[in-house]
């Protein structure tokens, strides 16, 4: 097993308590639209919400731990996850690391760019380089993910 993906899976159970929301911060996104949202996992993916959609790929601080990534592996069109299943890999210089849905739905569509450009996460990762976008099943599956502020602090921690 890679360090990286030891390290991914050693502390996912740790931080998934901290990073959930409060009962107040739930209830108020649940009366709100979510549009253009983003959240965080423990483990370095993110969804950038619109709607129904969620975008989903590596965020930076993942990539700057995996180092020059030089081969992304995406599902195809249709195919269906549930939260927490690994949906695909991304392999560096250093090492490989699977990649894991933060919501459940049906995958709508790739990121065919990263097939020819895998690097393009080295200097993308949040924007141009997503991975994949995921029809979301249920949205309240989100209530589980950290926002901006909570994703941040649990990266200060990681990194000390």
């Amino acid at each position: 097993m890679s360090a990286a993906l030891m390290f991914r899976s050693a502390l996912r159970p740790a931080v998934q308590a901290a990073g959930r929301r409060t009962a107040a911060a739930t209830t108020l996104c649940r009366q709100t639209p979510r549009m253009m949202s983003t959240y965080f996992t423990p483990a370095h993916e993110y969804g950038k919400v619109d709607g129904k959609i969620a975008t989903v790929g590596i965020t930076d601080f993942a990539q700057a731990a995996l180092g020059d990534i030089v081969f992304v592996d995406l599902p195809e069109v249709g195919d269906e996850f549930e939260k927490g299943d690994s949906f695909g890999s991304v392999e560096s210089v250093k090492a490989a690391s699977d990649v894991y849905a933060p919501v459940s739905g049906t995958i709508t569509e790739i990121n065919e760019i990263l097939g020819d450009e895998p690097g393009m996460v080295n200097s993308h990762a949040e924007t141009d380089a997503w991975f994949v976008k995921i029809e979301m099943e249920d949205d309240s599956e989100l209530d589980d993910l950290m926002d901006a502020g909570a994703y941040k602090e649990h990266c200060e921690k990681e990194a000390h």
